[in-house]
């Protein structure tokens, strides 16, 4: 998960697991008849008959319609298709949107479908499987598995959630307030900010930012589960993949089929609690990272992990009074170089080259923060955004979080924060994106049972900066077919992570139906 724009004072965040992953989407290439008898790599883009088993009456165009499959041009090895859903499931006159679908179809005979979600929200499926695919699942997942991508509402190839022109998101997420941090002026600033971006997300999105909801994501899960032919959901989901899949099973327990939720987030979690928890989380792993950095020959810093925090400190204050210019002409101030060092958590292997970067800083050169502050952006070079995640982020996560915190609650968590996570704490906050929301929030907070659902096979990583491990524990324990299985290292999410322990646990129980053994521990 990964802390984009957020509520003042450290409330809401998530993040995508692969950010760096947000290409293009493929485009379409008509090869055969409605009927899916030609095309494709082998010459025949399959289909199955949708399943409308226990459907109301009102849904049944969307669960029975007929995929059309087409060769995707970027990849020819790969078919994509579009899926019509309602907008709105509670009012089905009140339009129709559309999810980009892409599948790397099995190279056996197909089990049936295996959907996945890379996190966020504001991921995109779409891109992930198209781009990794091949080899972010096993070739036993693939030979069995037909491997399914999808943008959810509102994200990437889908009916999208359009806010502000790139360089307006340029400006947004880049631009280096002009008052002390802190200060009433400052919240003013960034508040303005922020409600500019709300506002041009509702004059540009239009009626359908109210329906971006986590619930209306799983409804449309359930969707493409029928349109895909298959009786159960088969499913993978990371980081917020893991609430969007333990709806689903809230939902439709009697559908659920073999779901892995990897860095799982607690449901039942107060809003008031979920960012000073991440904040945590994410000092526990500066802490790890500067452990490592200290034992190196390349580590700027020396002494213990305490000064050496405290010299990094020093170095983003200094940023934040005096931003350096990096080679586009841009300036690195304080903001965008904790973005960097952020974006470095979650994954061990990129501690090198944060390691660089923060030696490349401590010389007056920014370069490389900047490198790691646009790849958790998506910027690509010339201002432009390869997707539309931060938009995504904050449609989901104001409709989904209850605007529930009062001033003592957020005096509390500002002073958790600055207690537990002193180097994050001044960076931590944000301009209040929901509290300008066109719409008000209608999710809730609370634990997800999902009484009746098969085994549901819930992963933790014992220092996960962006879902803490505690939060995979309590998950667990909530759902009623709940079966831990716990990865000991550092990093966001476990599956794909180089342990052959973990990585196996997950296929075979995919593959097979078989959990390993609760709160199996993989070292």
């Amino acid at each position: 998960m990964k802390s984009k724009a957020m509520r003042r004072w450290g409330v809401v965040i998530a993040s995508v697991t692969m950010s760096a992953l947000a290409l293009s989407g493929c485009m379409y290439v008509a090869i055969g008849e409605a009927d899916g008898t030609t095309g494709g790599p082998s010459g025949v883009i399959p289909t199955k008959a949708p399943v409308t088993t226990g459907v109301a009456d009102e849904l049944l165009p969307y669960y029975g319609q007929e995929l059309v499959w087409e060769q995707c041009d970027e990849n020819p090895g790969m078919d994509c298709t579009m899926v019509t859903v309602p907008m709105n499931y509670a009012d089905t006159s009140a339009g129709d949107i559309e999810l980009a679908v892409v599948r790397l179809r099995a190279t056996d005979e197909a089990q049936g479908s295996l959907l996945m979600n890379p996190g966020g929200p504001g991921g995109s499926g779409y891109d992930y499987v198209m781009q990794a695919g091949t080899y972010m699942f096993s070739e036993d997942l693939q030979e069995e598995f037909d491997i399914i991508g999808f943008d959810p509402r509102g994200v990437g190839s889908s009916t999208a959630v359009v806010c502000f022109d790139a360089a307006q998101m340029d400006s947004y997420l880049y631009d280096i307030p002009k008052n002390p941090r802190g200060s009433d002026e400052w919240i003013a600033e960034v508040d303005g900010r922020a409600a500019e971006f709300a506002q041009a997300c509702s004059d540009n999105t239009g009626a359908l930012l109210e329906h971006i909801t986590t619930e209306n994501s799983a409804r449309d899960m359930d969707v493409l589960r029928g349109v895909l032919g298959d009786e159960k959901l088969n499913y993978i989901g990371f980081s917020y993949g893991t609430f969007l899949g333990a709806t689903y099973a809230k939902l439709f327990p009697e559908r659920a089929g073999r779901l892995v939720l990897d860095g799982a987030i607690d449901p039942a979690i107060p809003s008031a609690d979920v960012g000073k928890i991440q904040a945590v989380g994410f000092e526990n792993a500066l802490r790890a990272f500067m452990e490592g950095c200290l034992a190196s020959s390349d580590c700027p810093y020396s002494g213990d992990v305490d000064e050496a925090l405290a010299d990094l400190s020093e170095l983003l204050a200094e940023l934040d009074a005096r931003p350096i210019e990096v080679t586009d002409g841009r300036m690195l101030g304080a903001d965008s170089a904790f973005t960097g060092v952020v974006s470095a958590m979650y994954q061990e292997g990129a501690w090198p080259i944060l390691t660089a970067g923060l030696a490349e800083a401590e010389e007056g050169d920014g370069d490389t923060l900047m490198y790691l502050a646009d790849s958790y952006n998506g910027r690509e070079a010339g201002g432009v955004f390869s997707d539309n995640s931060t938009e995504a982020f904050n449609a989901y996560n104001c409709m989904d979080y209850p605007a529930d915190m009062t001033d003592a609650e957020i005096d509390e968590v500002d002073q958790f924060v600055q207690d537990n996570a002193p180097t994050i704490a001044p960076y931590w906050s944000g301009g209040d994106t929901c509290g300008a929301w066109a719409f008000p929030p209608s999710g809730t907070r609370g634990a997800i049972a999902a009484e009746g659902a098969a085994p549901i096979l819930v992963v933790g990583t014992t220092n996960d900066p962006a879902t803490p491990y505690e939060w995979a524990v309590s998950l667990a324990d909530q759902l009623s077919s709940g079966v831990l299985l716990t990865r000991v290292g550092e990093g966001h999410t476990a599956y794909g992570q180089g342990n052959a322990c973990i990585d196996d646990a997950i296929d075979t129980f995919l593959l097979e139906g078989t959990p390993p053994a609760d709160q199996t521990t993989c070292n």
